[in-house]
Formats: C-alpha cells, sequence, structure tokens
C-alpha cells in the first residue's frame, strides 16, 4: 500500500524517524497511525478527554512503565 505525503511533510517524518531511533520513516508512521488508532478505539473512553491528556504523557496505551 502507498500513501502520498506532501514533501514537506515527508522531510519531517523522515527527520523524526531518524532522531527517535526509528529503522524507517516507514516504521514510524505504521507506528504512529496503530497508536492513533488505539486511543481513537476506546468505546468507553471520552475521547476529549483523550485528546487533551494525550500530549501530557496520560494516556499510556496499556503498557507497563
Amino acid at each position: 500500500m502507498k500513501i502520498d505525503l506532501e514533501d514537506v511533510l515527508w522531510a519531517k517524518v523522515k527527520q523524526y524517524a531518524d532522531t527517535a531511533g526509528y529503522s524507517s520513516p516507514e516504521e514510524f508512521v505504521q507506528h504512529a497511525v496503530e497508536r492513533h488508532m488505539d486511543v481513537t478505539a476506546w468505546p468507553d473512553c471520552d475521547q476529549e478527554s483523550a485528546r487533551k491528556t494525550k500530549g501530557l504523557g496520560y494516556v499510556d496505551f496499556g503498557r507497563d512503565i
């Protein structure tokens, strides 16, 4: 499957993936989409609360810290 991104966005994805230690930009994009889907798929989660707390690090996606 192929997804087209604007050149500027793709450059940011490549830079972030490299900085964050992903093996490729594609791996980062897949991980980002999976994380987003995990948050939005919670049937008992208030979507507004999830959106607000995501940036604060309060949504842990079920992983033990």
